[in-house]
């Protein structure tokens, strides 16, 4: 009997902790809600390291720094679970929202395409760091609402989609279904399809059949479709790299697999290797340009932050948690535990942490609460020691997920208003001047510097915010740096 009763408190605790009860959830509900989100969330320990990672630095592939350094697949993928863990059992803890952390798609990419190659790689995760203590900065102090009215919805909604493109284009360049074409200056034409226009090589074919699967589970909305897609593709990749022998491309067989190598790995448990965590500094204030520096933040700021504040939005309103103003109560706390992410996720190497839009499967299944996240939180760290699995994923079975992710991305294209051509040509220039050009920051740019001087120049100048003011110019000296730099030197 005194057995039940404490049992009885226990819960009763618990209740009264995550509001369960009070939100019209149940224990239940919020485990199983918890477990599906991490199911379609687990791709990310997958596909991050093969983003942001490499395998060796011979490889011609690899994702080097400034010297030539990597971030070795093995590690970023422990620390990829560890902090997708911790920071998601603190949202739901401090938060009480069933909004699961991992690293950001697109922030990653950009970390590893734009940043790194610049600096060294702690430089680099030294900048994620200082991101993240700009919006906890900007939570503290009140300024994350003047930020965030300062952009029009117009462009915001189109960094989105920039990003999905920009996302979708790695994925297809590193599947080797687009390729540069040989003797590019020779050829009016830049790019291409595969080797001389075709599907030629085993590894691009598993990218296209992986694609192919992972459509269809999303088009059937089966749960975790992305994760599903990606083991189901690495096993083909295992199977036919058994049948036929296509071996590793680096840098010099085209027919080879890009990153990570289709092979049964010797083990499948081990202890995760740790050693990132604490590896950045902030030297990239003196390997670069200051005001380089600065406006790499700046896009990590706005990028991370929008899509944030996007994200939670619309969580909430899926989940019923919005107040009748349409806000999400003790939003504070949320974006203050997301900048942490975000601090977090550079001290330990593996890139800014933000809330994911997938944690709507477990709110479909009926988490409403806190208690949610930390059931996906515990299997994230649980993660960490089958870390050996992930390094026979090549970069042609992830890559499909990314494209996926483009897709949806792409849905707040819809956003845009195209009738206004002062909002239509900064959008259009916003999402493709970030693939076209690979690089976020200089979509941004382009979107802001040509919003800001077609309502200037066609009488609408009022309704620009100062802060576009000051923003847009900053964008001009980025774009004019190396000019400014000459004429200084000279």
């Amino acid at each position: 009997m005194a057995t039940t009763t404490a049992r009885v408190e226990a819960r009763s605790a618990l209740d009264r902790f995550f509001k369960i009860s009070e939100r019209g959830s149940t224990t239940g509900r919020e485990i199983r809600g918890g477990l599906v989100t991490f199911v379609t969330m687990a791709y990310i320990v997958v596909l991050n390291p093969l983003i942001i990672g490499s395998f060796s630095a011979q490889d011609g592939n690899a994702h080097r720094d400034a010297f030539g350094n990597i971030l070795p697949v093995g590690q970023v993928a422990a620390v990829t679970a560890l902090v997708a863990g911790v920071m998601t059992i603190l949202f739901g803890l401090i938060a009480n929202y069933p909004f699961a952390m991992a690293t950001g798609l697109g922030l990653n990419a950009f970390v590893a395409v734009s940043i790194a190659p610049q600096m060294s790689w702690p430089a680099a995760m030294g900048l994620v760091v200082v991101n993240g203590l700009v919006v906890l900065v900007l939570v503290v102090t009140g300024v994350r609402t003047m930020v965030f009215n300062a952009v029009p919805a117009a462009l915001k909604s189109a960094i989105a989609v920039g990003i999905g493109l920009f996302i979708t284009l790695i994925g297809l360049v590193d599947a080797g279904f687009v390729r540069r074409v040989p003797d590019a200056a020779n050829t009016t034409v830049p790019v291409g399809l595969g080797i001389n226009g075709s599907i030629a090589s085993w590894p691009t074919l598993v990218f296209v059949i992986g694609l192919v699967i992972t459509g269809v589970l999303m088009a059937r909305r089966v749960r975790g479709a992305l994760l599903i897609g990606v083991i189901a593709t690495a096993v083909i990749a295992i199977i036919l790299e058994a049948i036929v022998n296509a071996g590793p491309s680096l840098g010099t067989n085209p027919k080879g697999w890009n990153l990570g190598y289709p092979a049964a790995p010797d083990d499948v448990v081990g202890i995760p290797d740790l050693s990132l965590v604490g590896d950045f500094n902030f030297d990239a204030w003196v390997q670069v340009p200051v005001i380089t520096a600065a406006l790499l933040v700046f896009t990590l700021v706005l990028t991370d932050f929008f899509d944030t504040i996007g994200t939670m939005t619309g969580l909430g309103k899926e989940g019923g948690l919005l107040d009748p103003d349409g806000q999400l109560p003790g939003v504070g706390k949320a974006l203050f535990v997301d900048g942490l992410g975000a601090v977090a996720g550079g001290a330990a190497s593996s890139s800014s942490n933000t809330v994911y839009i997938e944690s709507a499967s477990g709110i479909a299944e009926g988490a409403r609460t806190g208690l949610a996240n930390v059931v996906t939180g515990l299997l994230f760290i649980a993660a960490m020691f089958f870390t050996p699995l992930y390094q026979v994923v090549p970069i042609e079975a992830a890559a499909p997920a990314l494209v996926i992710v483009g897709v949806l991305m792409m849905a707040q294209v819809k956003e845009i208003d195209f009738s206004d051509f002062t909002i239509a040509l900064p959008a259009f220039l916003t999402l493709v001047v970030m693939p076209f050009t690979f690089s976020i920051a200089n979509g941004i740019g382009a979107g802001f510097i040509s919003y800001v001087l077609l309502r200037l120049l066609t009488g609408r100048a009022r309704g620009i915010h100062p802060l576009m003011w000051i923003v847009s110019a900053a964008f001009v000296v980025y774009f004019a740096l190396g000019p400014i730099q000459a004429a200084i030197n000279g």
